[in-house]
């Protein structure tokens, strides 16, 4: 077993000192190589465990535990014992058949870890020996010393030694959109993940600037190391469907060999030959079974994945298309998802004077307008013109335009300032040698918190330029800017000031302050400029909410679902974005952070989740913790994610849902359905497809449960009826015809039925609901036996007439057949055929017509009279049985429409 790294306290709350003291390293000359060779063998390599896979083979032998399956293979051997070899081959295909299908809806490889490796460096630079070289980033030990520069990706996790400028992306980790500013002092309390700023992890992005670190963890002892074991450990949740499947093959088989049993029993008792009791057990085996039901939901589940993706929502999991229409509640990540994960200027104090953006949440910011909403005239408003032009000026991000827009290239919070100015006609590049000429530049760092540039004027002046954080710029400031004067910033203007910055706060608005200082002669000190500064104003800025998500919150309500943010993010920032969408409405509504689960229970957080809107400053296993929580509620949990941070979560919930442009390969291998477009309002409308498709397999398991129920039926009123001289009203291949073509098709067609108009007014169905509520399962019994009944009648009358077996038997066929083709016209109403216009599903009724020209084939041609045992009927008998076989349906829907029997 590979050691771990041990620490009296953990690497970020250390001095470097001690960091390099407890790796035994001397940072400028790195490890020695043999040190490096024991270490190696200590630790092993710096890369993922990779979890063994599923063998194809292993995943084609799974399916062959199938109990449907089973039944139908057993009936085939002894189809094959008894010499019936025509029918022991075609169940022996139907078993093949439904078992490749369902193989290849399972077939997908895991690709989580997979795609973890992918994204870890593959080269480094480290010092060992005193030398730096570029070696493969799985040989990386805890106490090398690796250095790192912009555009790098972090090869494992570091407790940072040197820093300049260095700024990391950790939004796939932590879900913070904005990158990190580094620091190499030690941190004197616990941070959360996203806080602990003077560590770099493995597979996040160095943005800008430069450093050194030294190795604390390596492979899965990394903080990414973490989320790969955690991935590992959640297993993928059996979807609802996949349950009330299993629940449904139970009854079925339990139906199945109650009534072989009985048949049999009976058939001892009778004295029948034991040739007729396996041919009655095959017959009656093969008719409670349901052959066709899985290649329907199959089909019908594939069809609904291709609509939900022109509608751009991919699924993976067949079985996940229906559970979103079972999902009650949504766990939302924040950044990306319910917002742009683009930083925008919201609105800025320019001067004493509040302005906004007439489309600050829209793609573009819009016009800058004031209080009343009056655009703004630049050239009329020289503090708010001179704040933008500083703004831009004073400016590390470069604004370059694309065919498919502007983009920035550097911090997304200066960004969005540059594209604020642009707004107004003011352009960095324009300013650069005409409005402003460089002479030096102060950059930003974590200590003072702001930069500066001092610049020459076209006049030969000379001034300092400032931007950075409001309090720090605050501080620093002796002058206002108002109405182009500098005026002293008094204790009240200082208030004012104070005011601008905690309203922004409330707002979540991040904010960044500007000013400048006019210099003389005597210029400033150059180890600290930012003194006696005139602040001219106050941006602020946030990650702004999706245009659409309002309404598509409001919608989820509507239908019964709740929506809960999960973020990284502080809570007082996520608190106001969910009161500005709309998701936080009301006091009972609570807001919780990662700190506060730590201190609960596993029982406490379940009754806290009923009532939470918001959960801040989390952590991988708190997103477990909170999916795990709702599921223990019996909520139909669907989570939402694009960071590595997001994938246990992913996986451990119901339906996992991965953002498609801006997710992590992580967290799409993780997903069971992949958003192309980022939207949320388009989970909504994968929803309703879920609702639809749901719907929609009741009708045609109603259908499909009701031509087994007739099949079993008419062979029990025979056997019943007839006493020791019963005889099949249908053979095996019959039954088989029926199941798979005559109404195989047809129910398949009731998979397009369009969604019900009050579909999403409905509220979520638990997970526990009975596929068979509303009182589908008294329906199902009542039709079966009615059309069984007619079915048989006919057979036995034909018998009484004198005609052949084969001949009744074709009779009873036809009444079958016609008896299922006028029922599906019930099945796909709510309450009655008479209820529902009949030609709204243009594809049911082809599907009928062919149905029905198949089946006449079968009767009249010579191929299915030698396959199915059938032979030609007179066209009179034809005609009673199409009409005798509609009795059924026509007698109990009227019946019901008249006395309202819910049941019928």
């Amino acid at each position: 077993m590979k050691q771990r790294t041990e620490y009296q306290s953990p690497p970020y709350l250390l001095s470097i000192h001690a960091v390099l003291a407890s790796q035994k390293v001397d940072p400028e000359h790195g490890l020695p190589h043999e040190v490096v060779k024991q270490r190696q063998a200590q630790f092993g390599a710096n890369s993922l465990k990779q979890d063994d896979t599923t063998s194809v083979l292993s995943l084609l032998l799974s399916q062959t535990k199938n109990p449907l399956l089973i039944i139908l293979l057993i009936g085939s051997i002894i189809s094959a014992y008894t010499g019936h070899w025509v029918d022991a081959i075609a169940i022996f295909l139907i078993v093949v058949i439904n078992a490749s299908i369902t193989f290849f809806q399972e077939w997908r490889a895991e690709q989580t870890l997979a795609a973890l490796s992918k994204m870890a460096a593959p080269k480094a630079v480290v010092l060992r020996d005193g030398k730096a070289s570029n070696i493969l980033a799985e040989d990386l030990v805890p106490g090398d010393i690796v250095k790192l520069k912009a555009g790098d990706i972090i090869p494992a996790d570091l407790r940072l030694i040197e820093n300049s400028q260095l700024q990391v992306d950790e939004s796939a980790l932590t879900g913070e959109s904005e990158a990190v500013f580094k620091t190499t002092d030690e941190i004197p309390h616990e941070p959360v993940l996203a806080e602990r700023f003077n560590m770099g992890f493995m597979s996040t992005h160095v943005t800008n600037g430069t450093g050194v670190g030294v190795v604390t963890a390596t492979g899965m002892e990394t903080e990414v190391g973490q989320i790969a074991h955690l991935i590992s450990q959640a297993k993928l949740a059996k979807t609802p469907l996949q349950l009330r499947m299993e629940s449904l093959s139970r009854i079925l088989i339990s139906v199945a060999l109650l009534v072989v049993a009985a048949v049999i029993g009976i058939g001892l008792l009778n004295g029948m030959q034991t040739f007729d009791i396996l041919t009655m057990g095959i017959s009656l085996s093969v008719a409670a079974i349901p052959e066709g039901l899985p290649t329907v939901i199959t089909i019908v589940l594939t069809l609904g994945s291709r609509k939900m993706a022109e509608n751009n929502a991919l699924t993976k999991r067949l079985a996940s298309v229906e559970t979103l229409g079972t999902v009650s509640v949504i766990c939302s990540d924040k950044t990306g998802t319910l917002t742009k994960n683009k930083m925008k200027a919201m609105s800025l104090w320019a001067a004493g004077n509040y302005w906004s953006f007439a489309d600050a949440e829209g793609d573009d910011a819009g016009a800058i307008v004031d209080s009343s909403n009056t655009p703004a005239r630049i050239t009329e408003e020289p503090d708010l013109r001179d704040m933008l032009e500083m703004s831009a000026y004073c400016n590390d991000a470069v604004l370059t335009d694309t065919a498919s827009g502007s983009t920035v290239m550097g911090s997304p919070t200066e960004g969005a300032l540059l594209i604020a100015a642009a707004t107004a006609g003011i352009y960095k590049q324009d300013l650069e040698g005409h409005s402003f000429k460089t002479i030096s530049h102060h950059p930003f760092n974590s200590t003072r918190k702001l930069m500066s540039i001092h610049a020459a004027l076209p006049d030969g002046r000379e001034c300092l330029v400032v931007k950075g954080a409001p309090d720090v710029i605050l501080a620093r400031s002796k002058f206002l800017r108002q109405d182009g004067k500098d005026i002293p910033l008094d204790e009240d203007a200082s208030k004012e000031v104070e005011q601008v910055i905690s309203g922004y706060g409330e707002q979540a608005l991040r904010t960044l302050a500007v000013a400048y200082r006019k210099l003389d002669a005597s210029g400033f000190d150059p180890e600290d400029p930012e003194q006696d500064l005139v602040l001219i104003g106050i941006h602020g800025i946030m990650d702004p909410p999706r245009r659409e998500v309002t309404q598509a919150l409001a919608e989820a309500r509507g239908a019964g679902i709740r929506t809960i943010m999960i973020t990284g993010d502080h809570a007082a920032t996520a608190t106001s974005i969910a009161e500005r969408i709309g998701l936080k409405t009301s006091p009972t509504q609570t807001v919780h952070t990662g700190a506060e689960l730590d201190r609960l229970s596993d029982q406490e957080l379940q009754q806290v989740v009923k009532h939470a809107v918001v959960f801040a400053r989390v952590t991988p296993k708190h997103k477990l913790r909170i999916v795990s929580a709702l599921q223990e509620n019996d909520e139909i949990a669907a989570m939402t994610g694009d960071g590595v941070n997001d994938a246990p979560a992913l996986r451990k919930s119901d339906i996992g849902v991965a953002m498609g442009i801006s997710g992590t390969a992580v967290a799409k291998a993780s997903a069971s359905l992949i958003l192309l477009d980022d939207n949320y309002a388009t989970i909504v409308k994968a929803v309703r497809e879920g609702r639809r498709i749901y719907d929609n397999q009741r009708k045609f398991i109603r259908q499909e449960l009701t031509a087994n129920v007739a099949e079993v039926s008419a062979i029990l009123f025979a056997f019943t009826l007839m006493g020791s001289d019963a005889m099949l009203p249908l053979t095996p291949l019959m039954i088989l015809w029926v199941n798979l073509v005559s109404d195989g098709m047809p129910a398949l067609s009731l998979g397009l039925e369009p969604a019900d108009s009050n579909l999403m007014e409905r509220p979520p169905r638990a997970r526990s609901e009975n596929i068979f509520g509303d009182g589908m399962q008294q329906r199902i019994v009542l039709r079966g036996l009615a059309i069984g009944f007619v079915s048989f009648a006919m057979f036995a009358i034909a018998l009484n007439r004198g005609l052949s077996l084969p001949y009744a038997q074709t009779l009873a066929f036809s009444t079958l057949i016609f008896g299922q083709l006028w029922h599906i016209f019930d099945s796909r109403a709510n309450w009655t055929l008479f209820s529902k216009y009949p030609f709204s599903n243009s594809v049911l009724l082809v599907a009928v017509v062919l149905s029905a020209t198949l089946s006449l084939l079968a009767i009249y041609s010579p191929p299915g009279n030698y396959v199915l045992g059938t032979v030609p009927v007179a066209l009179n008998h034809l005609f009673e049985t199409f009409f005798i076989a509609a009795l059924p349906t026509l007698a109990l829907s009227g019946i019901k429409e008249v006395f309202k029997f819910r049941f019928l």
